[in-house]
């Protein structure tokens, strides 16, 4: 791996891990960004609502309640969470029926702003999709909005644990050959943050969710990040903070 070098993410932003959002002045340098879908590059949120909604009304429970647990888990995951009680197999079960009508559902699906523009500055940089989705989900609401899969991608397929564990992320730095403190995390949830900070990473939040959530720094949308490739590899990340 390169050595710390002034502009390396060791030697010039680790100092900027634990900060608060919205405070780090500095920008962020990097290796290698890995990138949440679902409220950080594509805006699903009224088909998950659609969807998540109707299944919390059928097993009685607080539509409100469940919509706070849903964001940046698999779907069995949010199930357990929810349902603790209930047989694991049985999540499984009706998470595969949930993904169809998920897949099918792309009404209202948008990129978030200035989602294309951001992809395509990083098209030649060392970069992977990171998502809870399927493969199918990530490509229906990735082609709704419109936007470029990335060529590198973990999705529920590739892991064992669902965010907010660590592994999704730790594959995808693994396959694209960058250690963990050389990447920087993209994610707008709670699990997802948090599954970005447990494997060693520095987190940018995105959106109105993410700034209560503690990540290294937060934007309002995509619009907020700038792209500047370095010379000899590695990029520098200029980010406008969204309000306290």
């Amino acid at each position: 791996m390169p050595s710390d070098t002034p502009d390396s993410p060791k030697a010039q932003d680790v100092r900027d891990a634990r900060r608060p959002a919205d405070t780090a002045a500095a920008p962020l340098a990097a290796r290698a960004l890995l990138l949440d879908m679902d409220g950080t590059l594509v805006d699903s949120d009224a088909a998950v609502e659609r969807v998540w909604r109707d299944w919390a009304a059928g097993h009685g429970l607080d539509g409100d309640e469940v919509m706070k647990v849903v964001h940046g888990r698999q779907g069995y995951a949010t199930m357990a969470e929810l349902l603790p009680d209930r047989p694991m197999e049985v999540n499984h079960t009706e998470n595969r029926r949930l993904l169809e009508r998920e897949t099918a559902d792309t009404e209202g699906v948008v990129p978030v702003p200035g989602a294309a523009a951001f992809l395509a500055a990083i098209e030649d940089l060392p970069h992977a999709l990171v998502t809870s989705a399927s493969v199918p989900l990530a490509t229906a609401r990735m082609n709704a909005a419109g936007l470029r899969m990335p060529q590198v991608r973990i999705t529920a397929e590739s892991v064992g644990a669902s965010k907010p564990h660590p592994e999704g992320f730790l594959k995808a730095a693994a396959e694209l050959g960058f250690a963990p403190e050389d990447c920087v995390v993209f994610e707008d949830s709670e699990a997802g943050v948090a599954a970005g900070r447990a494997a060693g990473m520095r987190v940018v939040g995105v959106g109105p969710r993410a700034a209560a959530f503690g990540p290294t720094a937060h934007v309002p949308t995509l619009e907020g990040v700038r792209v500047e490739p370095l010379p000899g590899g590695g990029l520098r990340l200029h980010l406008a903070p969204g309000p306290r």
